[in-house]
Parts: structure tokens; C-alpha cells; sequence
């Protein structure tokens, strides 16, 4: 089994905030002992890359910047290494927790055309529960590949995993022989169900840590294939995909939706509230972020309703520049909808679908119209709210839950 992605190399130390004007990326003072400077660093010595933190303009200046720092793979793979140990630190999950008992709970299986569907919760943390919907096929191979699908940032009573395009994408992957993992974010579905708010200050490395150990949570069920582990999300969970494949090398394909941007960092403290992107070690964006996928298969679905208007022009090909350090350019792909607005909706789907069949080795037959290419989606069943309710009420929960708006311990 594979295991976590850790740092190869030191992170630079800097006692000088990062300035537009290096050309290096890397702040101008550098020691040998990164941890050091990092712990060291006054809350004036980082900056929160939040919201439209920079125009277009000098979203492209920086990467320009960016790619001058490296000329071949093993250089880009120490920045990228630099890169995951600043997330990581950032979120203050370096070194990463110890692994404790996931105390998995599966309930309530529904069966429906092709696929069922369960209630999960596990504990990411002692007990911190995270809950979510378990889709697997019916009569599927014996060895199926893994999906995590994390939601984003829509509210109301359909909000989060609860919306009927998630259900749709997470029932049409089961279909075709993947197990799909749908869990809520802090604060959201059963989470803010049961009292928890996304306003939690440590809203960002729970999240993280919690994708870790869904990954964590599909391998514990025994017919994973471990080599065969993708995720896929949009708008906030599309920053959930790109985090969490930058820092797990056990994702083997990634797909992050309308969300991979030069020039927004994402507006909500669970993306970017945290010292990720620019320390005095190192400046950074989620374009770089995206790219730690290298060499591994990614697709970026973007829109020309939002802020990755620009990718098949900016984003797009400095990923493509770094895939082909390793001669693996094929590997990345980039569909673009410049009609298309902000979310996960059905042509965007239709695009994500065939990627992971092709990179995950999924059957397609009996979803897929051989004719026009197009994948059916009218088998699915829509739960409802109340169907998809891992517990009905608090006084249903495992011995030892914390209350909502606990801290965490990590």
C-alpha cells in the first residue's frame, strides 16, 4: 500500500515577506532550516491569499515567475515537494496525526438500479465524526476502484451532498463498477444536522485530514483497489480535490471543477484561510497546487461564467508545461464550457465521466449511449433528505461524539 506523500526536501527559510518582484518565487534570505523559520514566523510574515487576491494580470506575471524556478522534473518535483510540506504546515498537520480508529458505522443500504446506496459516518479524529453516502454496484468486480466525491459551498435544504447533481454524478460512477464516497463538509448535511458549524476555526485542516481519511476509510473495505483511487468535486470541493491530491499520492486521478484559478484562491477560510500559499519560504497559487498531480492523469473542467474563464489559456498550459517534464502531457486535460456558469451540472459531468472510465478502467456498458457518446443519468434515483440521514437525531450517535464546536486535538 501506498502511503501518504512527505517532504523530500527542506522548505527554504525567509525572514523577508515575498514581494511580486522576485523573480524566484522563493523569498530573498533562505537558511537550512525551513521548519525553523516557518514556526518562527510573526503573523506579519504571512499573507491570506483569499477571494480575488490578485488581478488577471498578475496572476499571469506570478506564474511566469513560477516556471523560471525549474527546468526539469526533479526541479519541479523539490518545488512541488515545498509546496506540500507549506500546505501541510500551513494548516498545522505537519508532522501529519497519528492514524486512530476509524470506528466506521455503514446503516440504512437502499437498493436501486445497478447500485445501492448506505449511511456512513467514521471518526477522522476521536470522536469527530464525518458523515456521508456509500454508492456501490450491484454484481461490480470484485477489485472496484475508489471515488471520493466532496461537495462545495451551496447551501439550503438540497445543499452539499444532498443536491440532486451530486447524488446524480456519485449513482452514475457506482454504475459503472466504481465504490463513490460522498461525505459532508464541516457544517454542512448531517454535520450541520447535528450542530456543527462551517465557521469552526479549524474548518480547513479538519477538512483536509478528513479527505485523508476517506481515502483511509475506502481501503478499509477490502474490495478497494488501491491503485485505482481518484476524486472529483466542484467549486469547494474542487479545492478539496486539488489539496488533497497535492499532499496523498494515493489519489491516482484527479478532477477538480470550475475551481482551478491563477487569480482566485478561494473565498472561504475551509480553502484558503489558512498560510498556504505565501510564507516567507514560498509564494504559491492553486495552479501549482493543481499541478503536484504530476505525472498523474488530471482533468480541469472550467466555465467562462466564473474565475477559470481563462484556463484553456493561463491554467491549462502551465500545467501542460510541467506534465511535460515527465513526457506525460497526454496525461492532463483541460475541457472548457465558455457558455457554461459556475457548479457541476450535467455537461460537465458528461465530460468528467469519460476521463475516469478511461483512467480507472470503469465498464461504461449499459450507461453509455454507444451512439451519441453521452452517458445516461436516468437510472439514478434522487433520495431524499430524510432517506439520507446517517442519524435521525443526536441522541443517535456514538458514545463519545463531541459536541458541536469542539476543538480538535491533532
Amino acid at each position: 500500500m501506498r502511503t501518504l506523500l512527505t517532504r523530500t526536501a527542506i522548505i527554504a527559510c525567509g525572514v523577508l515577506s515575498m514581494a511580486f518582484g522576485n523573480p524566484s518565487g522563493l523569498s530573498a534570505q533562505e537558511t537550512s532550516s525551513g521548519k525553523q523559520g516557518f514556526d518562527q514566523a510573526t503573523e506579519s510574515d504571512v499573507t491570506l491569499c483569499q477571494g480575488y487576491w490578485q488581478t488577471e494580470r498578475e496572476a499571469r506575471e506570478q506564474l511566469k515567475r513560477f516556471a523560471r524556478t525549474y527546468d526539469n522534473a526533479e526541479q519541479w518535483q523539490r518545488r512541488a515537494d515545498k509546496i506540500r510540506t507549506q500546505i501541510l504546515r500551513g494548516m498545522r498537520l505537519d508532522p501529519l496525526p497519528r492514524r486512530t480508529p476509524l470506528n466506521a458505522t455503514i446503516s440504512n443500504k437502499r437498493s436501486y438500479e445497478g447500485y445501492t446506496v448506505e449511511s456512513v459516518a467514521f471518526e477522522s479524529r476521536p470522536g469527530f465524526l464525518v458523515y456521508g453516502s456509500l454508492y456501490r454496484p450491484i454484481d461490480g468486480p470484485d477489485l472496484q476502484a475508489g471515488i471520493l466525491c466532496p461537495h462545495g459551498h451551496a447551501r439550503g435544504p438540497r445543499g452539499g451532498r444532498l443536491r440532486p447533481d451530486h447524488q446524480q454524478r456519485c449513482a452514475t460512477l457506482a454504475r459503472m463498477g466504481a465504490t463513490v464516497l460522498s461525505y459532508d463538509m464541516v457544517g454542512f448535511g448531517d454535520s450541520e444536522f447535528l450542530g456543527w458549524s462551517h465557521d469552526h476555526p479549524q474548518v480547513m485542516a479538519l477538512q483536509t485530514w478528513s479527505s485523508i481519511r476517506a481515502i483511509d476509510f475506502l481501503e478499509s473495505l477490502g474490495n478497494v483497489d488501491s491503485e485505482r483511487l481518484a476524486v472529483t468535486g466542484a467549486s469547494g470541493g474542487g479545492t478539496q480535490s486539488f489539496l488533497l491530491t497535492a499532499i496523498d499520492e494515493r489519489i491516482d486521478v484527479s478532477v477538480p471543477v470550475v475551481m482551478v484559478s491563477a487569480h482566485f484562491f478561494g473565498g472561504c477560510d475551509c480553502e484558503s484561510g489558512k498560510p498556504i500559499h505565501k510564507t516567507p519560504s514560498l509564494e504559491t497559487n492553486n495552479v501549482e497546487i493543481a499541478a503536484c498531480c504530476a505525472p498523474r492523469p488530471t482533468l480541469l473542467v472550467s466555465v467562462g461564467g466564473d474565475w477559470t474563464k481563462n484556463t484553456p489559456d493561463v491554467e491549462y498550459p502551465y500545467l501542460r508545461k510541467v506534465y511535460r517534464l515527465f513526457d506525460k502531457e497526454s496525461l492532463v486535460e483541460n475541457q472548457h464550457f465558455p457558455d457554461e456558469d459556475h457548479g457541476y451540472e450535467l455537461p460537465k459531468r458528461q465530460a468528467m465521466y469519460p476521463f475516469l472510465v478511461k483512467h480507472l478502467k470503469l465498464d461504461a456498458k449499459g450507461v453509455i449511449d454507444p451512439t451519441s457518446g453521452r452517458f445516461d443519468e436516468s437510472a439514478n434515483t434522487i433520495e431524499t433528505i430524510e432517506t439520507m440521514r446517517v442519524f435521525a437525531s443526536a441522541e443517535q450517535l456514538p458514545k463519545g461524539a463531541l459536541k458541536p464546536g469542539s476543538k480538535i486535538t491533532f
